[in-house]
């Protein structure tokens, strides 16, 4: 019997060994990888330049105090925001950058209401938690942080609810969670002007989005917005815990010494892997994900949207969503026994989240995959 608490549903498989887009389970099956670990192991199971520099930070140290400096959380840090006046603070997780960023935007707003969406996936712990739009995982909690409050993602109808009695405004460019949902380019923008008219603070979730996801750093990006505060995780570091509050600098006076920390955040090993993670994220790398997710995109479009299963297919870069019109679980558990790993989202929707270092023929046999599977 184990000795875990049941909070997953675990496949019964156990997953011990990787490379590249591969991962090989404890009953030597090989699967090919369109998960990236939930959008975390973007450059895949064995990169070399994060193996190398994890190695060779493990032989120095791996953990100290946030009470010295760190040149490598600097070198981080500027990787992610170069000469743009902007800030960063370390933690561990997008859980975790979302809760700071809901302290951050309360303290230095003297507001406590924030707004967040339909569909929206912020975290688990608590101040995350309550920015998520998923009753189901809030279930039996208690009562939730308040002056949280909801409005309809990708609808004007949201406009009106941005008001100057918010301290801020939270949004994911692309739902991940919450079924692979973009927002236009329209409604941001209308968002992030309403934003600055009543004087909000503009909060983006890029912990699934970021690092690459979409083919720019930072979704976000893709539309020219200007975000106060940006939240990072996930692919930060190729597998290793590691978030990121990325925020104005003018914001930092209300995030002065004492006002918030974190043991293991900025840790020296995830760090290593973080520089080594961004040193790669070249215009011409991101320029090959750009490339690679146009490809997704119209075989997506040509071989599975035609299906009676699939009601649509929305994402963006190699983010893709496949709303089915029956129950995605039991597609998700034949896609196994087929050698490929996927993802469930909200809404009957199959999630495709590939190692970015994918080739356009892996990318081609998955999806043939699955449309084997769906047409059975």
């Amino acid at each position: 019997m184990s000795k875990l608490f049941p909070t997953y549903a675990r496949y019964p498989f156990d997953i011990v060994s990787g490379h590249d887009c591969y991962l090989t389970d404890d009953q030597q099956n090989t699967y090919l990888d369109f998960t990236s670990g939930i959008g975390v192991c973007n450059l895949g199971y064995s990169n070399t330049a994060v193996q190398q520099s994890v190695a060779t930070q493990l032989q120095k140290v791996w953990h100290t105090s946030n009470l010295y400096e760190s040149q490598l959380q600097e070198q981080v840090a500027d990787l992610l925001v170069g000469a743009a006046d902007k800030l960063v603070f370390f933690c561990n997780s997008g859980t975790e950058a979302n809760e700071a960023a809901l302290k951050l935007a309360r303290k230095a707003t003297g507001k406590s209401a924030v707004l967040a969406f339909s569909d929206s996936f912020h975290g688990r712990t608590y101040g995350a938690l309550s920015m998520t739009d998923n009753p189901a995982i809030q279930a039996g909690f208690g009562p939730l942080v308040p002056d949280i409050s909801f409005a309809p993602y990708n609808d004007n109808a949201a406009l009106p609810q941005i008001t100057a009695d918010l301290a801020a405004v939270i949004l994911e460019v692309v739902q991940g969670e919450g079924g692979v949902n973009p927002a236009s380019s329209a409604w941001l923008h209308s968002v992030a002007a309403k934003c600055q008219q009543e004087h909000v603070l503009l909060i983006i979730d890029e912990v699934q989005t970021g690092n690459g996801r979409t083919g720019q750093l930072f979704a976000y990006q893709h539309y020219g917005l200007q975000p106060d505060i940006v939240t990072t995780a996930k692919g930060l570091a190729n597998g290793l815990p590691v978030g990121a509050l990325i925020g104005n600098a003018d914001l930092a006076t209300a995030f002065a010494p004492g006002s918030h920390g974190t043991t293991f955040g900025g840790n020296k090993l995830a760090m290593a892997a973080a520089k080594a993670v961004l040193i790669q994220l070249t215009p011409e790398f991101l320029a090959q994900v750009q490339t690679k997710a146009a490809y997704l995109e119209q075989l997506l479009q040509t071989e599975l949207a035609p299906l009676p299963q699939v009601s649509a297919i929305t994402g963006l870069g190699l983010m893709q969503g496949i709303h089915l019109t029956i129950p995605v679980a039991p597609v998700v558990a034949a896609l196994q026994q087929e050698h490929l790993l996927t993802l469930t989202a909200k809404h009957e929707t199959l999630r495709l989240l590939p190692p970015l270092t994918i080739s356009e023929e892996q990318l081609a046999h998955g999806v043939a995959i699955i449309k084997q599977v769906l047409t059975k």
